[in-house]
């Protein structure tokens, strides 16, 4: 019997055990929590899906109204409640023209008297449309819950005219219409702004 005969088991085993292999003859076996080469941990168990971060139970959108749309929605009516002053305002002014035309001093001036049909009757209907405008503001605010990408826009164009007005013709009284109307942009033109009137409902 030869140690160098490659056909005998015990030659090949004697050869490992001088080689510092454990094992003679045998497959040398992992130790136990070890895997066996060749493998990675965590093969034959399935891996756990990526967590997505969800909101109202559709993912990446929020699940409730962002601060910044809040506070869009709180100017709204802050400017309703400005167009409601204003549209009182505008009312009495009439109702005093139409008052000074019946003074006796005044009745025979046609001059006057044309003049304060005319503002008369244009400061009627700016009445209409300045009480008209802050019923838009409340609708606008009120559909915020439930409106979609089409409120935004609506909203993003009635700041804008609005801003507009503020400037010209009524500065001396729109200023503070601007500053409200120009944040109330800035507001629905973020990102969560865009996410929370773009989001799925149920």
């Amino acid at each position: 019997m030869s140690f160098g005969d490659p056909n005998n088991p015990y030659a090949q085993g004697q050869q490992g055990g001088q080689q510092g292999q454990p094992g003679y003859g045998y497959p040398q076996q992992a130790p136990q929590g070890v895997p066996p080469q060749g493998q990675q941990p965590g093969y034959g168990y399935p891996q756990a899906p990526p967590v997505q971060q969800q909101y109202g139970g559709y993912p990446g959108m929020p699940q409730e109204m962002p601060g910044g749309v809040k506070a869009a929605r709180v100017m709204l009516y802050v400017i309703a409640g400005f167009q409601v002053i204003g549209a009182i305002l505008f009312g009495l002014t009439a109702v005093t023209l139409s008052a000074a035309k019946d003074e006796p001093s005044l009745r025979n001036d046609v001059q006057f008297q044309e003049l304060a049909d005319m503002s008369s009757g244009a400061l009627w209907g700016g009445t209409v449309l300045v009480l008209l405008w802050g019923v838009l503001a409340i609708f606008l605010a009120v559909k915020f819950g439930s409106g979609g990408n089409g409120i935004r826009i609506t909203t993003i164009v009635f700041g804008a005219i609005t801003a507009l007005l503020g400037i010209y013709p009524f500065i001396l009284v729109g200023l503070v219409h601007t500053v409200l109307a120009v944040l109330i942009i800035v507001f629905l033109a973020k990102s969560d702004g865009g996410q929370w009137f773009n989001r799925q409902r149920a």
